[in-house]
């Protein structure tokens, strides 16, 4: 329950850290949102960008993502989030790099700034977040195969299915050493054999039709 408890807070300040690192300074009193997505891949230019074209556009992406992890209960998603943040805040450092000849990180404001330490630190946020999340619970199929009856299926009693004390089958001879429930060797319901339950010695006496 704690470990979940803290997963959730740890993600949401991860998430809320990345939305608004584009609205701190990210490198020499440049905001993150001046930046464009597509000067990440073709150069840091000095042009402005339009909010919903800047670097808030993905860190926004990764927020509603890590709601829909949160709500779904999903480690992925969080983990893809966090991805996503740190993916896009590398690849400008690498591009604003190139440009500048270098990094810097100077207290009078002209180097690395406060947006890229959100940006760094909300998308290891999510990370450690979905390590913490339990996720979704997963169901245990079952296959036919792995099904165990506890009893054996009763073996279906007929005349081609002798009683298990008939002789031929290993058992015990029946009653009266004959085989067979009726002492016949056959497996004969009314007793038309010998020695059944209504064979010569238990056979009812007829009945008497001059009172009806």
């Amino acid at each position: 329950m704690i470990r979940n408890v803290l997963g959730w807070i740890l993600a949401l300040v991860g998430a809320t850290a990345a939305v608004l690192s584009p609205f701190r300074t990210w490198y020499d009193g440049r905001l993150g949102r001046d930046y464009r997505i597509g000067d990440l891949f073709g150069g840091i230019t000095d042009s402005g960008a339009a909010i919903m074209g800047s670097l808030l556009l993905p860190f926004a992406f990764a927020a509603l993502l890590t709601l829909a992890g949160l709500l779904l209960r999903s480690r992925a998603a969080v983990a893809l989030a966090g991805v996503v943040v740190l993916g896009f805040t590398m690849l400008w450092m690498v591009r604003v790099g190139q440009a500048q000849d270098g990094l810097t990180v100077d207290t009078d404001g002209t180097g690395l700034d406060v947006g890229v330490a959100l940006a760094l630190g909300g998308g290891v946020l999510l990370l450690l977040a979905a390590v913490l999340l339990p996720g979704r619970a997963r169901r245990r199929r079952r296959v036919d195969g792995d099904h165990h009856h506890p009893y054996e299926p009763a073996q279906r009693e007929g005349p081609d299915q002798p009683y298990p004390w008939s002789p031929g089958q290993g058992g015990p001879e029946g009653p009266d050493g004959r085989g067979g429930p009726y002492g016949d060797g056959r497996d004969d319901p009314h007793g038309n054999g010998r020695g059944g339950p209504y064979g010569p010695d238990d056979r009812p006496p007829p009945e008497d039709h001059r009172y009806r």
